[in-house]
């Protein structure tokens, strides 16, 4: 599925843009054709072409001249038309928009490649303009009493945020707070140890060592395929979700709180308390599919539960470590399902099953910026 590009312009494309035939202005890194509004504006024209081809951030929220309304972030919003790049690293492609680092810009998440996702973001700015959630605020009752709709919900957690030295946003902001966290030791420092004894107990009561292994060995391949339809059908069950707070709250505890704040290192893992609830369904199954032995039912969940170890673990690692050649591409490949293409790419452990049924990510190149647009 290819997603929507705006082209990224650099500094003296925008300025360029400073008449009232074509008037650009920026706020941050992003850029707006404001032509349209030059003659609308309550203020005067002469006032916006004042700031034409500039960056308009302080302006707007000044108190002394005039704090502008929503109404006039929203009219920005619909003609934001591409993203400011730094000279040294952007190239001109005239009218076929701009490439930044041989990557495009993102119209759905607003970046273009997966540094940006380690940037920093300003609270204050951030709710200003999008009417979100406020990042200087426990955000879980935000969320429960906003009212907003499932689009537009949807909208803003694909559109990742960071916060501020890598620590972790508040959810409850209360004593509450310690729950909703998980470090990634934990996974192994509980589930491994019951892995190993209900693997020891199963292969001594298979007494069959060829026999034991097939049965552990197609656990933990099947975690592969579970992993995948978890993580695509229930992770990402965005056109099915409920259009109510209980559904988007849910959806947001489950999986959308990690796509707002991908490099939150606290809330990247299962804690152990909602794994079980998960798994619950996978131990009857297995002892339901396995029913004439009991053992084989219990090597082939294990072999399961240490497919799921090892998925958590990489989840964790390609987030926030270097890692081997594989594992480089494993990374790559995960965050761009991050900050491109969140429709695509549900595989995190192996590519696999994506290949199988059609969900590679498959990164687009710039558009011409009329076509984008």
């Amino acid at each position: 599925m290819t997603r929507k590009t705006l082209p990224t312009l650099t500094a003296a494309e925008v300025e360029s843009h400073s008449n009232a035939k074509s008037c650009y202005v920026t706020v941050g890194s992003k850029v707006y054709d404001i032509t349209s509004f030059v003659e609308d504006h309550p203020g005067g024209g002469d006032l916006i072409l004042e700031y034409a081809g500039k960056d308009v951030k302080d302006i707007l929220q000044d108190q002394v001249s005039h704090a502008h309304s929503d109404s006039a972030y929203e009219i920005l919003e619909e003609n934001l038309v591409g993203f400011v790049g730094s000279n040294s690293n952007t190239k001109s492609t005239g009218a076929n928009g701009s490439v930044v680092n041989g990557t495009a810009v993102y119209a759905s998440t607003g970046m273009s490649r997966e540094e940006d996702l380690s940037v920093e973001t300003d609270y204050t700015t951030d709710f200003q303009r999008y009417k979100f959630l406020d990042l200087n605020k426990p955000l879980l009752m935000q969320l429960w009493n906003s009212g907003f709709s499932k689009e537009f919900y949807l909208e803003q957690i694909h559109r990742p945020r960071h916060y501020k030295g890598g620590e972790s946003a508040p959810l409850f902001g209360n004593f509450l707070e310690p729950l909703s966290k998980t470090a990634w030791y934990v996974v192994p420092i509980v589930w491994v140890p019951p892995v190993v004894y209900g693997t020891y107990l199963g292969f001594a009561g298979l007494e069959n060592a060829p026999a034991s292994a097939s049965y552990w060995a197609f656990g933990f391949f099947l975690w592969s395929f579970i992993e995948y339809i978890m993580h695509r059908f229930l992770f990402h069950i965005d056109r099915f979700l409920p259009d109510n707070r209980v559904g988007i709250t849910l959806h947001f505890l489950l999986h959308g709180i990690h796509h707002y704040l991908p490099m939150d290192k606290y809330r990247l893992v299962m804690p152990p308390a909602l794994f079980i609830i998960l798994a619950t369904p996978f131990w009857r199954l297995a002892h339901t599919v396995f029913s004439y032995n009991w053992y084989a039912a219990l090597t082939v969940y294990c072999g399961g539960v240490f497919g799921y170890i090892c998925y958590d673990l990489t989840h964790y690692f390609l987030h926030h470590r270097n890692l081997p050649p594989y594992y480089k591409e494993l990374k790559k490949y995960h965050l761009q399902h991050h900050f491109a293409d969140f429709d695509n790419g549900f595989g995190v452990t192996s590519r696999f099953w994506d290949w199988v049924f059609g969900t590679e990510l498959e990164i687009p190149e710039p558009q011409n910026p009329k076509k984008a647009l």
